[in-house]
């Protein structure tokens, strides 16, 4: 009886242990299956069969409210290695101007996605978009984004619809050596050869740049001393003359904020270029361009000594005169030419990507998002694809395998330009190329850059009666400011712009600033944590 007893004891004993066998081994595997899961979430298209392999592909149509845009088609090695791990392919519509997505909004004809700079609040509507943090909170909820960013993009109703590429803070910035910035920055390129014909004089000042455009325009008659792109007349002498911004931007002194045209340096600027027009240095009809490839022509066939663009318009022309078969070649001036040079980064970041809410695959398209915020999607869109683009310094920046300033390779292969999702650190290492100068020209800009993104946060509403008067005073100043730029005397341009600010008061200037203050005292101290 106690031996039958003990084999009962015994077996009773091993049911139990291979029962806890059992049920551990299960439990294992439900973890591991967990912890594989949570890791292909955040690393979308990483898996051995890639969405395109398996058939499983998703077209969405994309509209850029952007007719500058330089891509307009869905192809190119970036496009194909994106589809390829995404599962996703545009069908790309680029705007022809930028009055279509106002028209399209008004009509409800919206497209699976929409990616804008210039219609980001019109666009931040439940009506017309999904919120992100509620696709987010139902589709990918391992899609981190920080708070300041959250901050930024959220609307009064508490959602926010976006997030705006090419933003960091002066943090981010300063804690990546490497990122030094984009395109996107002013620059002044000058001939070589020439200034070598006039004995290399220094250029090494504001007032020694105006000395050397004197000696181009006495040598050299039938050469235009400085030729402007359309899009960057002002940008370069404003930050010269110590303005904070752009004319229709805000400056913050002591707390308080005002508009850019009544800012104390603003006349010495208008004053500067009014100069410049009388003494036969610009021309009146670059003010009238509505083609920005036309300074470029000038400056590329040798009709011009300097141009004035961005940091990159040395590398670009030279390419372009080289190609061309030209033998002279563009040296850029210095970042900054006066002891009061300053730039002032006011950006939240510049175009973000809306999931409308005619968009067929909702959750596709949040996944698509994740997987260009990732590191993986960041640099694949930004630095094209590893490997094949690129490699990975150990120092902490890209080695290039191209010239980032050939536009030709880097629109062909769409490069950069897919840049749905992407932030300002990822895109400031596209300008660290060793030896470039572009890479110098940014050095310099970042010593003197100056990050305020809560100005940024003075946002108006679309529809606003703030937004009918800055409207307003824009169109103003655009129309304005050329007859001061024009003006045949200094005292002329004095009295225009007088004129101009007293215009922008009558419209509505000091109410709109009052408004501007209470805002920016509500959401400054979103930067402070």
């Amino acid at each position: 009886m106690n031996r039958n007893k003990r084999k009962k004891t015994l077996l009773l004993s091993l049911i139990v242990i291979l029962t806890v066998a059992l049920l551990s081994a299960c439990g294992k595997n439900d973890n591991d299956g967990q912890q594989e899961s949570a890791g292909t979430a955040t690393q979308t298209g990483t898996d051995t069969e890639t969405p395109s392999k398996s058939g499983k592909i998703k077209e969405l149509s994309l509209f850029i409210d952007a007719s500058w845009y330089p891509v307009k088609e869905w192809k190119g090695s970036v496009a194909e290695k994106i589809t390829e791990k995404t599962g996703i392919k545009l069908n790309v519509t680029v705007a022809t101007d930028d009055k279509q997505l106002p028209l399209m909004i008004a009509s409800g004809d919206l497209p699976d996605l929409v990616f804008t700079y210039a219609n980001i609040d019109r666009m931040s509507d439940s009506k017309l978009s999904y919120p992100w943090n509620e696709l987010i909170e139902q589709y990918a909820p391992d899609f981190k984004i920080d708070k300041t960013r959250i901050a930024i993009h959220t609307m009064d109703d508490g959602n926010f619809y976006t997030v705006r590429n090419a933003f960091a803070t002066q943090e981010e910035m300063a804690q990546n050596k490497y990122s030094v910035g984009g395109d996107g920055n002013p620059g002044i390129a000058v001939r070589e050869d020439i200034l070598k014909e006039l004995g290399n004089p220094p250029i090494d000042s504001v007032d020694n740049f105006v000395k050397v455009l004197g000696m181009v325009k006495e040598k050299y008659p039938d050469m235009i001393p400085l030729i402007m792109d359309k899009d960057w007349i002002e940008q370069y002498f404003l930050q010269q003359f110590g303005v904070d911004g752009l004319l229709d931007g805000w400056y913050e002194r002591d707390g308080k904020v005002d508009y850019a045209i009544r800012q104390p340096e603003m006349l010495e600027f208008f004053k500067f270029m009014n100069r410049l027009y009388r003494d036969g240095y610009i021309l009146a009809e670059n003010f009238a361009y509505t083609n920005d490839q036309i300074d470029d022509q000038y400056a590329t066939s040798g009709k011009a000594f300097a141009h004035s663009h961005t940091v990159s318009i040395a590398d670009t022309d030279n390419i372009k005169v080289k190609n061309a078969g030209g033998s002279f070649t563009f040296n850029m001036l210095p970042s900054a030419l006066s002891k009061n040079t300053k730039a002032v980064s006011s950006g939240l970041g510049f175009a973000g990507t809306f999931i409308t809410k005619n968009n067929k695959y909702p959750e596709a398209s949040i996944e698509f998002i994740q997987f260009l915020a990732s590191d993986e999607g960041k640099k694949l869109t930004m630095f094209g694809v590893e490997g094949e683009h690129w490699t990975w310094n150990e120092e902490g920046y890209p080695n290039l395998k191209y010239d980032p300033s050939d536009a030709d390779f880097v629109n062909s292969n769409g490069i950069k330009w897919w840049y749905l999702y992407n932030d300002g650190v990822m895109e400031g290492m596209l300008g660290y190329v060793p030896g470039a100068q572009k890479t110098q020209a940014l050095m310099e800009r970042k010593a003197f850059t100056i990050y305020k993104p809560e100005l940024g946060l003075i946002q108006l509403q679309p529809d606003s009666d703030e937004k009918t008067v800055k409207t307003k005073i824009d169109e103003m100043i655009k129309n304005e400011k050329v007859k001061i730029y024009l003006a045949k005397s200094e005292a002329e341009a004095v009295a225009s712009y007088e004129s101009m600010v007293k215009n922008a008061e009558k419209i509505g200037l000091d109410r709109l600033v009052d408004w501007a203050n209470q805002t920016y005292q509500k959401k400054k101290d979103l930067f402070k944590e």
